[in-house]
């Protein structure tokens, strides 16, 4: 890391490695899920390409960040390291503590489904289901993220091609709000298909 605060403190000290602008987005697309540079470079509309390719030195140096051969073999992809994967409780706070800029909608800033990977986790918490499991297809856009509730909490990832019990459509701002329990789904514009138990039991409501 070229800066530092200086300071003998954990936050700086903290900062001085994930402080930069674009470092802790970073983080957010590897905790979706491993990439590859150019998985990344989509993953982050705004973001230069050289800043990125200095953004992830930094965080590779620092010991945030891994590269590593894919699954295919055929490509490098870039993972969290164990501690970079640490991050997620500070991350999903950050989310926690974002609701009150996030109740005025996108306006023209730009949304991806995956990041619901990672705020959905955030949002709704340690919310359980006391039956069986049921899991909840979020569709924004055309595209398809899974939220799967069993007794042990709740489970968020692109859709892997499992059954749904029931499929909820509905704007980004909405799917946040009805997580946060901002609103309910009585209140919420949305089209459920299939188990509206399923969706209440998820939502809360």
């Amino acid at each position: 890391m070229s800066r530092s605060y200086g300071q003998y403190c954990g936050l700086a000290r903290a900062l001085d490695v994930v402080g930069d602008r674009w470092n802790l987005l970073v983080v957010r697309q590897l905790l979706v899920a491993p990439a590859r540079y150019r998985e990344l470079l989509d993953g982050l509309p705004g973001v230069a390409t050289n800043l990125l390719a200095g953004r992830l030195r930094d965080l590779e140096d620092a010991g945030v960040v891994e590269r590593r051969l894919a699954a295919d073999g055929n490509a490098i992809e870039y993972a969290l390291t164990p501690w970079g994967a640490g991050l997620r409780e500070p991350i999903e706070s950050l989310v926690r503590w974002s609701a009150p800029l996030m109740v005025r909608g996108p306006g023209n800033d730009r949304f991806r489904p995956e990041w619901f990977v990672v705020a959905l986790p955030a949002l709704l918490g340690g919310r359980k289901t006391a039956g069986k499991p049921s899991t909840v297809g979020i569709a924004v856009d055309d595209r398809l993220v899974q939220v799967r509730a069993t007794r042990s909490g709740v489970e968020v990832a692109p859709h892997d091609g499992r059954d749904l019990d029931a499929v909820v459509r509905a704007d980004p701002a909405t799917v946040l709000g009805l997580a946060a329990g901002v609103l309910t789904l009585d209140q919420a514009a949305v089209e459920v298909d299939g188990d509206e138990a399923a969706v209440r039991a998820l939502f809360g409501g």
